[in-house]
């Protein structure tokens, strides 16, 4: 299984998860949600993210979730499923997305944490298939190439040039 890093995610696939996310932010009434790498980046995120600082938040729950994996081995468990933070005004709940990914579900005083927790297990499945069907594809990332029907991210296609410089 290879990590996230190590996948080559097209727009689609962006796309397929920022659908996934949304979906999840509805159906749990949170106040954001954020797809984190474990290695701590931001993958993607839905809901009320303009006032986080997303890049730390990021960081420190990846921190928090391999803290959590080192207690539960020295308490002879696997892992723990998730992680919970209660504060006044604001709740986190963190989880990890089959050894590839972690959750953080940013909720408010009036969400339900059950109902968060029922939505997190579906959303986790599906997460899950997704980054299955993106380790099947062949590492062409590593070489430097890839799909030219396919561009990567931020990847300029020759289209794109085409557009910018006019067709010559």
């Amino acid at each position: 299984m290879r990590p996230i890093a190590d996948l080559v995610i097209y727009e689609e696939d962006l796309s397929r998860i920022n659908a996934c996310l949304s979906a999840l932010q509805r159906k749990a009434r949170s106040a954001a949600i954020l797809l984190i790498d474990t290695s701590g980046q931001l993958i993607a995120s839905a809901g009320a993210t303009d006032g986080l600082d997303t890049t730390p938040l990021a960081s420190l729950a990846a921190g928090s979730i391999a803290a959590a994996g080192a207690l539960a081995q020295l308490l002879g468990e696997k892992e723990f499923s998730f992680v919970f933070y209660d504060g006044e005004r604001k709740r986190l709940h963190l989880s990890l997305i089959g050894s590839r990914a972690i959750l953080l579900v940013l909720l408010d005083q009036n969400s339900a944490v059950a109902l968060v927790r029922l939505q997190v297990k579906k959303f986790s499945r599906e997460m899950e298939d997704i980054f299955t069907e993106l380790s099947r594809r062949p590492n062409s990332g590593a070489e430097g190439k890839s799909s030219p029907s396919k561009p990567a991210i931020g990847e300029i296609t020759d289209d794109d040039v085409e557009n910018l410089f006019g067709k010559g």
